[in-house]
Parts: structure tokens; sequence; C-alpha cells
């Protein structure tokens, strides 16, 4: 990120809204196995990789039963206590991807607020932002069990009013079309990710800024254009 202007001047948008895995975390593999796994434990036909990653982002419980339609409801619970299982044995696998530490860090000083938009849990939430040390970069945070979850503008709703911000001075970065729904359903403007989740594919009927395929080209068009 040298050469690039991170001054105040120009700032488009005041409030920057990150969703965390597969956006800022490199987890999109290891969750796409542990809802696999969680689905054959419960006698469910395992999910393709495909199927597994389209759900990332939604409420857990939502996720889980669109990837395994042939588990039947009584077993959902089940379902979540073998997904988590799995999630925590892999916990220490997850990583930031590089690059997002200094990202953070120079909209801070350039004074955006900065906030995550999650389809995980807030104790799931909370435990990963201790775990790097991230909390104090962040001025708000939405998880889907605390609000509604992804698209439902609910939760993006929330952070613009908690941070005083309108949403044509927000944007909603994400690695799935629930993002960009979630941002389009808020009257957001939105900025796709294509390292994560998502083929990029579902992204233009959504009609974001930008599409990033790499954290330094989302942060050059944060820093030049955001």
């Amino acid at each position: 990120m040298t050469n690039i202007d991170t001054s105040p001047a120009g700032r488009r948008f005041d409030l920057i809204a990150f969703d965390w895995d597969g956006t800022l975390y490199d987890s999109t593999a290891v969750i796409v196995r542990c809802i696999q796994e969680a689905v054959v434990d419960v006698g469910g036909r395992r999910p393709s990789d495909h199927d597994a990653a389209w759900v990332i982002g939604l409420g857990l419980a939502e996720a889980l039963a669109r990837a395994a339609p042939d588990v039947p409801p009584e077993k959902y619970r089940e379902l979540g206590e073998r997904y988590r299982f799995h999630y925590l044995r892999h916990q220490d696998d997850l990583v930031l991807f590089d690059g997002v530490l200094p990202l953070l860090d120079a909209l801070a000083a350039r004074g955006h607020k900065l906030a995550v938009a999650t389809g995980k849990s807030r104790r799931g939430l909370d435990q990963a932002l201790h775990s790097v040390a991230l909390r104090h970069r962040f001025d708000a945070s939405r998880t889907a069990d605390e609000t509604f979850g992804k698209p439902h503008p609910r939760m993006l709703l929330e952070l613009m009013e908690a941070l005083d911000v309108t949403p044509e001075r927000t944007l909603m970065i994400g690695d799935t079309v629930h993002d960009l729904q979630l941002a389009r359903n808020a009257g957001c403007a939105s900025v796709g990710v294509g390292y994560g989740a998502h083929s990029t594919e579902g992204f233009d009927a959504l009609a974001p800024l930008h599409v990033a395929h790499s954290v330094p080209d989302l942060a050059e068009w944060l820093l030049q254009r955001g």
C-alpha cells in the first residue's frame, strides 16, 4: 500500500462495514469442511463444496438447514452442535488474510469508522476478535444471533444508527451475494471480494462499485476511492 494517499481529504464513505469470514478472515475452506462433516455426522448427504460455500454468510441455523435439505428439523440442534465441534477443532488453523491489519490501520488513520457485519454468532466473533487482537480496530459490530441475519438489512441499519452514519455514506464489503444483497436492502453501496466463498459471477446483478480479487486490490481501491 505504498504511495497511496491515506489523508481524509475527499473521503467518500464515513463508515466501512466488513463481512468477517472470507473477507477479512481466511476461513472459507475450513468452514466448508466443517459443514460437510457436521451434515454427515447426523446422517445427511455430504454437501458439495459449492453448496457448502454458498451458505457461508447466512446465520448458522439457516446456513446449516440450507446445506442439509435432507436432514429433518428435529436434528438441527445436533447439526449445529456437530458444526461447532468441528469448527473448534480447526479454529487454530484460521488466520487473517495477509494485508488486512495494515489496511484497517490505514482506513482508521484516514478517519473512517470501521464495523463488522457477520453471520457468525456473538460468541464466535468475540473469540475471533480476541484471538487476533482486533477488537480495538472496530467501532461496532453486529452478529446474526443478536439481530436479523443477512440479507435482511437490520444488521447494517443498526450499525449505521449506532455510529450515526447515513446509508449514502456507508459501504459494505463482503465475499458473498448475501453481503451485497444486505447492502442493497439497506440502501448502501457495496464492494465485493473475489477471494472468498462465492464466485463473482453472481455479483454483477447486485451492482457493487468494485470487485477486488486480493487484499492489495481491495486496499488500493478503498484508499483511492473510498
